[in-house]
């Protein structure tokens, strides 16, 4: 608040002051759609089959955690995902965190549902679960083909 608009406080009925607050205080409000949101981190994972929030990129991951992830989906053929490099932007490293509620980065969803971070798609891929996530999907491992074999 500015001294100019605190001065102008002094005196001013409740019901002024917080409509003087309220107009004031809108143009900082966050618009739903701003990066970080809900409604924004939905338009990331809505509709697509593999979405990984991680640190860095597929092809250079920034932390071994967001590397393992990467080298698991390669394992299972899985080539196309779609990938966010949270480093980039605070507010998606945050707003990720608070939307499936998961502290830890990286984290993967599967057609907008949240699937879990690391040690969930190690613990998946070890046991199988994952082949079955994958074609939950519509996709189908690589290590599937290679039992069948």
């Amino acid at each position: 608040m500015s001294f100019q608009l605190a001065k102008g406080v002094v005196g001013r009925s409740p019901f002024l002051l917080s409509r003087l607050v309220s107009t004031s205080t809108a143009r900082w409000a966050t618009p739903a759609s701003a990066a970080g949101s809900k409604e924004h981190i939905d338009s990331l994972v809505k509709g697509k089959k593999v979405v990984v929030f991680m640190k860095g990129t597929p092809d250079a991951p920034r932390c071994g955690f967001s590397n393992a992830v990467v080298q698991i989906l390669k394992m299972h053929g899985v080539e196309k995902f779609d990938a966010h490099n949270v480093l980039d932007d605070e507010s998606i490293r945050q707003g990720i965190k608070d939307y499936s509620n998961w502290p830890t980065i990286p984290q993967i969803f599967m057609n907008g549902e949240f699937v879990g971070g690391c040690d969930l798609m190690i613990e998946m891929h070890q046991n199988g679960e994952l082949i079955k996530e994958f074609e939950k999907v519509g996709i189908k491992s690589a290590l599937q083909e290679k039992e069948k074999k």
